[in-house]
């Protein structure tokens, strides 16, 4: 199996290397951030060049965001035969819910996914000390069954895992987790503010079937599919009834 791996906490992070580890016998790529991009999201590089730099044996750091990592493997590295899977992890705490519209280790999976590869985002829902071995394992487990039994178009998939040795799994749906909307000021030595953006830790919302609930009340693995296609069709099947007034509408496909 020909693997491309990334992440969003950085080339040397622990987490990549348990992932990479899970892998002893198979083809690794691995191909990530220079440094930690946390929080990135789906970030791009366009208004400044991007260097590459070998740090092992198919092992690459890129000074850009998790995407620009996974960008260039695909379509400089890896352009001439592509990987059977992009896996993205393991990282250094969970990404729950609405996580993922933040989260560089989703970002890193679905430029993969954008790309035509299947894709998986591996995290381990836990505060540090981190053991990364388990979510490693489970993810490795994962993208073998997707590998031996490919879906027709590509997948990605959410995986959040708790700590300790792995009970269970169960697919389930995002959740929401609120951080709360702090902003805090304060002065740098010139008298100049500056401020701190988010609160402290996360209120998980108690909503069934979600991943929140399934990792932190049921303390299993929760794999979420995730979507690229963001339309929202419950809505635009209401707005085709909708008229802006002075402006000529046309029909809706």
């Amino acid at each position: 199996m020909r693997l491309l791996l990334s992440n969003d906490d950085g080339v040397h992070a622990p987490g990549l290397a348990a992932l990479a580890a899970a892998f002893p016998n198979d083809e690794v790529w691995i191909v990530a951030p220079d440094r930690e991009q946390s929080a990135s999201s789906h970030s791009i590089s366009l208004h400044r060049p991007l260097r590459i730099v070998e740090v092992g044996p198919r092992r690459f750091s890129v000074d850009g965001t998790p995407t620009d990592a996974v960008y260039m493997a695909l379509n400089l590295l890896l352009r001439e035969r592509r990987p059977d899977l992009v896996i993205s992890g393991v990282n250094h705490g969970p990404n729950l819910g609405n996580d993922v519209l933040y989260s560089g280790t989703v970002a890193a999976a679905m430029e993969g996914a954008i790309l035509g590869c299947h894709a998986i985002a591996v995290s381990l829902a836990s505060i540090p000390p981190h053991a990364f071995e388990h979510a490693a394992a489970f993810a490795a487990a994962l993208g073998r069954h997707i590998v031996r039994s490919p879906p027709p178009a590509p997948v990605l998939l959410n995986v959040n895992v708790p700590p300790g040795p792995v009970k269970g799994y169960r697919f389930a749906r995002l959740g929401h987790r609120t951080y709360g909307n702090e902003v805090i000021e304060n002065r740098d030595p010139r008298g100049r503010k500056y401020y701190w953006i988010g609160g402290e830790g996360a209120v998980n919302e108690d909503i069934p079937h979600s991943d929140c609930n399934c990792v932190f009340q049921d303390g299993l693995v929760s794999v979420t599919p995730l979507h690229l296609d963001w339309s929202h069709d419950a809505l635009l099947s209401q707005m085709k009834s909708w008229t802006i007034e002075g402006f000529a509408k046309e029909p809706s496909l």
